[in-house]
């Protein structure tokens, strides 16, 4: 398995005080594209975070390739994982060609950098920027640039990582059906030509049946369906009534999937 989760619970607590990842277990093997779907506090992007040992654990265990999560070895991991905050989390005064070498500065050294950034880099953050799109607009600030443009440029600073796995918060959100469609292909093109593992949080059943083969669906930190990512609609109809009786239908449900 590439990532393994096993009974893990969060110490930080939701406003009814249960954990907001509440003894969740799960497997993920490698090269598969999972979205994880659910509605408002549900606790995905906290389970997207806690694969990158940023949500502190109260129980439980995570592996990623066989090597247990620690503080000790967090490094270790963090160099075959990348991320993609929501938003994008770019630098918005710096370039879209630096902010994707931004990206090289967690396995550099400080000597290395010192002169900035070398060819080499210099020469795969264009490559990549080329491949995702984005090439013509290296050297404006990304600032200048619109929403999905960004998107395509944060993808290029994780991928600078060569990451075998890639975490992706909300990929799409506020951007326009267009502009989504872009990046969700984006990252299901590196998933099916590069064999990245692409976990995705998405607020959308349509767009995870469209890309993802598999859904994680949580609940108030817990995991109520681990399948398919098609004909999601039917699934959340059958699953989540039975465990949210308090709610009156589907459609309400649907529309707050987030």
């Amino acid at each position: 398995m590439t990532i393994e989760c096993k009974n893990i619970s969060s110490r930080q607590k939701s406003a009814l005080g249960s954990p907001i990842l509440n003894n969740i277990s799960c497997q993920i093997k490698k090269g598969e594209f999972v979205a994880l779907l659910g509605i408002n506090g549900a606790g995905k992007s906290s389970l997207l975070k806690s694969l990158m040992g940023l949500i502190p654990l109260e129980k439980g265990e995570v592996r990623i390739n066989d090597i247990l999560l620690t503080p000790n070895n967090i490094n270790k991991i963090r160099r075959q994982t990348a991320m993609i905050f929501q938003g994008g989390g770019l630098i918005r005064q710096l370039s879209a060609l630096d902010n994707v070498l931004c990206g090289t500065l967690g396995f550099r050294s400080s000597w290395q950098t010192l002169w900035g950034f070398n060819q080499g880099d210099r020469l795969l953050a264009l490559e990549l920027l080329t491949e995702l799109g984005v090439k013509e607009h290296a050297q404006q600030k990304v600032s200048k640039l619109s929403g999905g443009q960004r998107q395509r440029v944060a993808i290029a600073r994780a991928l600078i990582q060569s990451p075998q796995i890639l975490l992706a918060d909300e990929p799409t959100s506020g951007l326009d059906v267009i502009a989504s469609h872009y990046v969700m292909e984006s990252l299901a093109r590196l998933n099916r030509e590069k064999h990245i593992t692409v976990i995705v949080v998405l607020h959308d059943l349509e767009m995870a049946a469209t890309y993802a083969k598999r859904a994680i669906i949580l609940e108030k930190g817990r995991v109520i369906h681990d399948g398919s990512s098609q004909n999601l609609s039917t699934q959340f109809n059958q699953t989540v009534p039975t465990i949210l009786p308090s709610l009156n239908g589907i459609k309400p449900i649907i529309q707050q999937i987030a």
